[in-house]
């Protein structure tokens, strides 16, 4: 069993790609921001925190052998795969893709028949999160459904999960046994417990809190916990905080 730990990550201390149309912030490494001592936590391997300008976005591109849950804070993201899915990503809206074998897709925030064919005018901000599937080589997929009236209630609200014992609680599953991600809308005051776990990742997107024990996370911020759980996180003002409880480490997947 791992030790107990509480490693705080502050955002600016991330590493960051910058482009034109693209502002993105990754937790990990990613593409050519490669460090060895830095590549997951549990089974997470990515935490990319992006802003894509209207009318821009991610053109056709491959993966392959990951489970890729999107998660939209402000304006809309258009999905289109090589499968034959499509759809408009907007807050709380949870989506998963499965890579499996092989699939092709975009996002961007632009113009599509779904929303009417209006452009869009303001920047997407959105964080997508990989972990690695339980087996390799399986059929892609798609899946994606609504929880917003249930994040605005402001407890912790399981958004995707392959764990058995949240099939009845997930609004939406990957296809880890050993793995799930939680979220949370807070108003300032409002608090939420960690569930237990070998590894956890807390990652605030928005707003600031108070990790008890730890202290002031501001938005950006991250906790990778081992061997840890059950610590209240309160929000200082309105904030959102996104959660993956993971039993199983990346060797052991």
């Amino acid at each position: 069993m791992t030790a107990p730990t509480v490693d705080i990550r502050r955002a600016d201390d991330r590493a960051k790609t910058r482009i034109d149309w693209l502002d993105s912030k990754h937790s990990f490494s990613f593409g050519s921001h490669y460090d060895p001592d830095n590549t997951h936590h549990g089974l997470l391997l990515v935490n990319n925190d992006d802003i894509v300008k209207p009318g821009t976005g991610f053109e056709t591109h491959p993966h392959r052998d990951m489970e890729i849950v999107t998660w939209v804070l402000r304006g809309s993201l258009v999905h289109q795969d090589s499968t034959g899915n499509s759809g408009v990503i907007y807050p709380g809206l949870a989506q998963r893709m499965s890579a499996g074998r092989g699939i092709l897709h975009s996002e961007k925030n632009d113009s599509w028949t779904l929303t009417g064919g209006q452009s869009h005018t303001e920047p997407v901000h959105f964080v997508q999160m990989w972990v690695i599937p339980d087996e390799s080589g399986i059929d892609p997929g798609y899946q994606q459904l609504e929880i917003d009236d249930e994040l605005l209630r402001g407890g912790l609200v399981t958004i995707a999960s392959g764990i058995p014992a949240h099939r009845d609680q997930a609004a939406i599953s990957i296809r880890n046994r050993s793995a799930a991600l939680h979220g949370a809308r807070l108003q300032a005051g409002e608090s939420v417990e960690l569930p237990s776990a070998p590894y956890l990742h807390l990652f605030v997107p928005r707003g600031e809190v108070m990790l008890e024990g730890a202290g002031t996370l501001h938005e950006g911020d991250a906790v990778r916990f081992t061997a840890s759980g059950g610590q209240r996180v309160t929000a200082s003002a309105p904030a959102e905080i996104l959660v993956w409880e993971m039993h199983a480490g990346l060797a052991a997947a």
